[in-house]
């Protein structure tokens, strides 16, 4: 599958009667692989579908279903943080500045309800030093993160960017421009250093990552060694990091 990126437009000083150049925007291609899959299978027996009081198969191919979403999002977070812009990470993050601290391997950034929403505010500059658009900026953070949110100085509702205080309905809405994400699927691993456990974080602008994903197979065939139903799915993806210099990676660790 073939992606057309957005290409940067050039701006020009204009003059009175000084005419207007025209230039042709080239849309640079990246081509994305769907070279990923992942499969469930089960068997259903006749006897414990009649003896269940759910309907078996239905339920199973549900949580099937909610399982690869889990499964696919692990893959994911666990591989594209690395492909973030050089100047986007580390303990010298900023493209302009160098003055961000996004944590290395060996230091990972503490995190606690005190410091949470500077290290919000640093990730959001790293972007800005970057050139990136305000609109469709977006963050993931794990659990523990969330927490750490929830129990900070936001007191103040319109941080979150909705009515209602984070702390009373415990929404996550947008911080600093960006729309904030919960999930317990990326990559973490006990630092060496500190033999803590850190979570690798990401945070970017919507162009920063394409994905595709499809599930191309969902069968229902009867088993021929057994009274039932066998069920099996296919489902393939893949995706490509096609702006490194939109997305940016923090390596943190929770505040004991």
């Amino acid at each position: 599958m073939m992606i057309r990126t957005t290409p940067s437009i050039t701006i020009n000083d204009y003059e009175i009667g000084g005419g207007l150049n025209y230039e042709k925007p080239t849309s640079d291609k990246v081509e994305l692989h769907i070279d990923k899959a992942k499969y469930f299978a089960f068997e259903v027996n006749d006897v414990d579908e009649y003896q269940a009081d759910i309907k078996l198969m239905d339920n199973w191919s549900d949580d099937a279903g909610q399982q690869m979403k889990i499964a696919i999002d692990k893959v994911i977070l666990g591989d594209v943080f690395a492909d973030a812009a050089a100047e986007n990470a580390g303990a010298a993050a900023g493209r302009e500045s160098g003055g961000y601290n996004m944590g290395e391997a060996g230091a990972p950034v503490s995190v606690d309800k005190t410091n949470i929403l500077d290290v919000f505010v640093d990730c959001g500059s790293v972007l800005d030093e970057q050139n990136v658009p305000d609109d469709g900026r977006w963050i993931v953070i794990p659990a523990w993160m969330n927490g750490m949110l929830k129990k900070s100085d936001l007191r103040d509702a319109s941080a979150m960017g909705d009515n209602t205080s984070v702390f009373r309905n415990g929404k996550v809405g947008m911080l600093d421009r960006f729309d904030v994400y919960v999930s317990n699927n990326m990559s973490k691993v006990t630092d060496a250093t500190t033999t803590k456990q850190a979570t690798n974080c990401i945070f970017g602008h919507k162009k920063a990552l394409t994905f595709a994903s499809q599930m191309t197979k969902m069968e229902n065939l009867p088993n021929p060694q057994d009274f039932g139903q066998l069920v099996r799915g296919l489902n393939v993806f893949g995706y490509e990091v096609i702006d490194p210099n939109a997305m940016g990676h923090l390596y943190a660790q929770r505040t004991a």
